[in-house]
């Protein structure tokens, strides 16, 4: 690794990565600023398991302020940051978490702070990101007003510092004080405390910055720390690290009392969280903080009048056990009078849903999981398609002793609903539909099912989504309304939360879902399952095809499929059709597939009479059938684009709204710089791409091609093979190349 040698900046920023493919661009982007060049960043890649270690290499390739180191070996944040504080060359240290993020101007606040202060540790602001949507700035911004703090101060002089969140994210330190202290970040849990507690109050001058710098990412599945488990044990280590360098430094001795509180406080908050630590081992850890309320409580110190406290105090904890029961009681019970507010206002669940349910409940009581039997649905049980049709044909060769049931609306049912010969199916919200659910092992979509489906032990759930994500999906929604009207993100989750399984098409999509949807399933890595077919297809299926869809020897077909837009009413062309297809002459046969979510209607009333060289296939069962017959792809923003790549045939993208559908919906790149061929704004540009032979030529074919790479990598014709053996047959799965 080749580092920059030019002169030392002014700020080095370290970052331990490991398992966060999801968050790292974001944090990254937020940090590598254009004006910010007294920075540099140190990633240090701590054995990732994911896609991390790819990514951190590609902004190392473009950016000379990056440093990656990767590490062999997992060896925790606290070693991890070790590593990158040897290497850092700044002026100050920054330790920032790689799923976290900057806001926006505050590297050159920061910076600009640091040159106009030069304090020991300058500390700013920060705000805690929650995954409903909700943000909150830190309640610390109450150091910046009474009495006003001075640009720099002595911690001496305000001990209160001393209250603030112990990470290391939220200040920026002198690197030599550090070194010269010989502090450096512990393993196990709250590895923090005993590095910057210790600089503060070491510290000869300290800055605060009043702004909110630091966005801390509050997961949905919640920080390391509440987690319950023995590692909860390490704090006292950690507080004995603190109090050991007290001992040895007699400059830190204003502190102590304050400091006791404060470590007092934090064993408390601890122990009373029953998310965080096993019934069997609250004696244990009771044990240790009366030990430690012993062994370094300040003589003559007087604590907080609060039972809590009295029992650690007199190592009773029996009488701490009840002063924590009386508290839990009173909560409760403000719990229980909130909870009749609501249900006196909460509208009765009709009954003929609750007498379905209730059969519902009954047949899961009643019938053991059947070990053999496996559920399908595809887009809100709208048909057979996508890739749980895949898997579905693919299990009955792999896994036949397996008994597949598609589960469809009405309009779905039968061969006339377009369900193939011989597929099993039950209608939703019937009898039947309930008994499956009650009794099946195995669950495979690609949308989530219904939020009244109850997971039972022994089921397993696959979700195989469908589509690449360029448009904003999961969470993200939460930032576009228009998107997102209607959703419900508490339920999304909830949802979710019943996956075991969840199949990524490309590294792209993998680092999207991982943030997207914050839950604890298993990402199989494997490709699209309905990517084989057109990864398999030949020229005599590509024959069979154009002629059931009636496309004439030799002509061009261009396969129309624009996406939904949410912020129109109804389908509308982006183009007129009519007008488009007689300008390429009449060699062109256009297959104008529009979205699932518009009828008959819709398009009757927006395209008006249909012309000779249109074929409306809106209605086809399957977009890969389409696909295959095709010679070019004309769409929007679209995921069968992704899908199309694998053909390698010419794609031309029509976005004369891309602005809009930019605000309004969210995407996660930006299409027309990164498009698998033309881009056209306007229905001459669009007509001119292919009179022109532009849709066929050179710098068409490389975008293409640049496109395949990034987004089709694992579409090796096998995705659904990889996805039955995983599921049915126990094999391990594995991601291809």
């Amino acid at each position: 690794m080749e580092f920059d040698r030019s002169p030392a900046p002014t700020l080095s920023v370290v970052v331990p990565v490991h398992g966060v493919q999801g968050y790292l661009r974001q944090c990254l982007d937020s940090l590598l600023v254009q004006d910010a060049e007294g920075l540099e960043l140190i990633a240090v890649d701590d054995a990732s398991p994911d896609g991390c270690g790819a990514i951190l290499d590609e902004y190392a390739a473009r950016d000379r302020r990056v440093r990656v180191v990767h590490l062999d070996d997992n060896v925790g944040l606290g070693e991890a940051r070790n590593v990158g504080l040897e290497l850092a060359r700044g002026d100050y240290l920054w330790f920032f978490d790689s799923d976290d993020y900057a806001t926006e101007g505050a590297v050159p606040a920061i910076l600009a702070r640091l040159a106009a202060t030069e304090p020991d540790v300058l500390l700013f602001d920060y705000a805690r990101s929650y995954w409903t949507g909700r943000f909150e700035r830190n309640k610390m911004n109450r150091l910046f007003r009474e009495p006003p703090a001075p640009d720099v101060f002595s911690p001496v002089d305000r001990p209160s510092v001393l209250e603030l969140m112990m990470t290391a994210w939220n200040r920026a330190i002198r690197r030599e004080l550090l070194l010269e202290l010989g502090l450096r970040f512990s393993g196990g849990y709250y590895e923090d405390l005993n590095v910057t507690y210790p600089v503060l109050m070491a510290a000869e001058r300290v800055s605060l910055l009043d702004r909110v710098c630091y966005v801390y990412r509050q997961r949905r599945r919640g920080a390391i720390t509440r987690t319950t488990g023995r590692r909860h044990f390490d704090v006292f280590a950690q507080y004995e690290r603190v109090f050991a360098f007290m001992d040895r430094t007699p400059a830190t001795e204003p502190f102590r009392a304050l400091m006791f509180d404060r470590a007092l406080w934090h064993l408390l908050v601890i122990l009373g969280k029953r998310d965080r630590l096993p019934d069997e081992d609250r004696p244990a850890f009771f044990a240790k903080v009366a030990r430690f309320y012993r062994s370094h409580r300040p003589e003559g110190h007087v604590t907080a009048d609060d039972p809590a406290v009295a029992a650690v105090a007199a190592g009773d904890h029996d009488a701490y056990r009840r002063a924590l029961d009386r508290a839990d009681a009173r909560r409760r019970r403000e719990a229980r009078n909130r909870d009749l507010t609501r249900r006196v206002g909460r509208r009765t669940t009709r009954v003929k849903r609750r007498l379905k349910l209730g059969y519902y409940g009954v047949e899961r009581r009643r019938c053991p999981v059947d070990e053999h039997l496996a559920v399908y649905a595809a887009y809100w049980n709208r048909g057979y398609s996508c890739n749980p049709a895949a898997i579905y044909e693919k299990a009955r060769e792999l896994a036949p002793d397996v008994r597949g049931v598609w589960v469809v609306r009405p309009d779905a049912a039968g061969e006339r609903g377009g369900l193939p010969p011989g597929v099993e199916h039950v209608v939703a919200g019937s009898p039947a539909y309930y008994r499956l659910i009650a009794r099946a092992k195995y669950f495979i979509n690609n949308v989530n099912f219904p939020g009244h489906i109850v997971k039972r032990p022994g089921q397993v759930h696959l979700m195989t989504q469908h589509g690449t994500p360029l448009k904003v999906m999961g969470l993200d929604q939460r930032d576009y309304p228009v998107g997102a009207k209607g959703m419900h993100f508490g339920k999304l989750m909830r949802r979710s939360d019943r996956w075991d399984y969840l199949i990524s098409s490309n590294p792209f999509s993998s680092e999207v879902w991982r943030r997207v949807f914050p839950c604890e399933y298993e990402m199989w890595e494997i490709g699209y399952p309905r990517n084989d077919r057109l990864v398999r297809s030949d020229d005599d299926e590509r024959a069979r095809l154009r002629t059931e869809l009636g496309v004439p020897e030799g002509a061009t077909a261009i396969l129309y499929a624009p996406t939904h837009r949410e912020y129109q009413r109804g389908y509308r062309p982006m183009f007129d059709i009519g007008r488009f297809v007689e300008r390429l002459g009449p060699n062109v046969v256009l297959l104008l597939r529009a979205h699932y979510f518009y009828g008959d209607e819709d398009l009757a009333d927006s395209i008006g009479p249909v012309h000779d060289q249109v074929v409306d296939v809106s209605g086809h069962p399957s977009v890969e059938d389409l696909a295959i017959a095709s010679d070019v792809l004309l769409t929007d923003y679209s995921s069968v684009m992704f899908d199309y790549a694998n053909l390698d045939r010419p794609i031309v993208v029509h976005v004369d709204d891309y602005d809009a559908y930019r605000r309004t919906r969210g995407v996660y790149f930006d299409l027309p710089a990164t498009a698998p061929g033309v881009v056209t704004r306007t229905e001459d540009e669009l007509a001119d791409a292919f009179t022109s032979g532009a849709v066929w030529d050179d710098p068409a074919h490389a975008a293409r091609a640049d496109f395949r790479a990034r987004f089709c990598p694992w579409d090796d014709g096998r995705a659904a093979e990889r996805a039955v053996r995983g599921l049915f047959l126990g094999e391990k799965v594995k991601t291809p190349g």
